[in-house]
């Protein structure tokens, strides 16, 4: 270190689960004089510019109004360009078709192509309250993915 003008450290504090790895980098900084920088990285990455697929499954039991699969669909383009956690599209979608439909039992499946090897499915559902379609909804969300999928069988 003696052959450069100034050493800095720098750490990516990307959401590890352990802060162990960021507490010995800083020891070990402050323990040679060199000045320790953290940056934080855990947004990196959780929303890029890059697209996603996926194959959304609805399913729903409907008490008075139904859907029309033209609607429906011109909605889900909607979400073409937009910038979202997977989980939340998919709580949002559920939502708004909740609100507009009242439905007796709604679900959304969303399974998105997976990035690095990881598959994030989310799933929302809704059994309207005080019917039997509420105890239906906690089943299902209880037994809809028992069966996880592989890469290689979607």
């Amino acid at each position: 270190m003696q052959h450069y003008e100034t050493v800095e450290a720098v750490t990516f504090a990307y959401g590890q689960h352990h802060h162990l790895e960021i507490q010995i980098t800083r020891e070990i900084a402050k323990e040679q004089g060199i000045r320790h920088h953290i940056l934080d990285m855990s947004l990196l990455g959780q929303i890029t510019a890059q697209p996603d697929f996926a194959t959304i499954h609805i399913s729903y039991i409907p008490d008075k109004l139904c859907v029309e699969s033209k609607s429906l669909k011109l909605y889900l383009f909607s979400y073409r360009n937009h910038g979202d956690f997977h989980e939340n599209c998919i709580n949002t979608i559920g939502k708004d078709l909740v609100n507009l439909l009242d439905p007796r039992y709604l679900e959304v499946w969303g399974k998105f192509t997976p990035r690095g090897g990881i598959s994030i499915d989310p799933y929302y559902n809704y059994g309207k309250q005080g019917t039997k379609y509420e105890g239906l909804a906690e089943q299902r969300l209880f037994q809809h993915d028992l069966y996880p999928e592989k890469i290689d069988n979607r």
